[in-house]
């Protein structure tokens, strides 16, 4: 699959080093590119998660009131989120909400070390 065929979701982050472990180590991202410290890339499946510095083109680029995180966050689907949330919990990693159920699944949200939203996502089996 080529950079072209991925969808890319670009966050702005504090610090790209810290921010590529967080997406390696804990979310099953691997390292595409990397000229650290100003930018890079991760990818999972489909997802190409470009992750900026402030020394990026594209932090430079983002007016300062855009770039807090809002709601908006990427979708990561899981086989089973009970095992995920032990598993980040045992790494130390907090959670931003409390574990929700609904009519499509189950989802409970995390962020990264810059405060960019993360959902952890399994449908439910219907």
């Amino acid at each position: 699959m080529t950079t072209q065929e991925l969808a890319s979701v670009r966050y702005i982050v504090d610090d790209v080093g810290t921010a590529v472990d967080f997406y390696t180590a804990h979310l099953g991202f691997t390292l595409h590119t990397n000229p650290a410290p100003a930018f890079a890339d991760v990818i999972r499946g489909p997802l190409r998660l470009l992750l900026s510095g402030p020394a990026s083109s594209g932090a430079r680029a983002t007016p300062d009131h855009s770039a807090v995180p809002g709601r908006n966050r990427i979708h990561l689907i899981v086989d089973d989120l009970d095992a995920e949330i032990d598993r980040l919990r045992g790494a130390g990693i907090a959670f931003d909400s409390e574990l929700t159920a609904g009519p499509g699944g189950r989802q409970i949200l995390l962020s990264d070390p810059a405060g960019n939203l993360i959902e952890l996502f399994e449908p439910a089996t219907h």
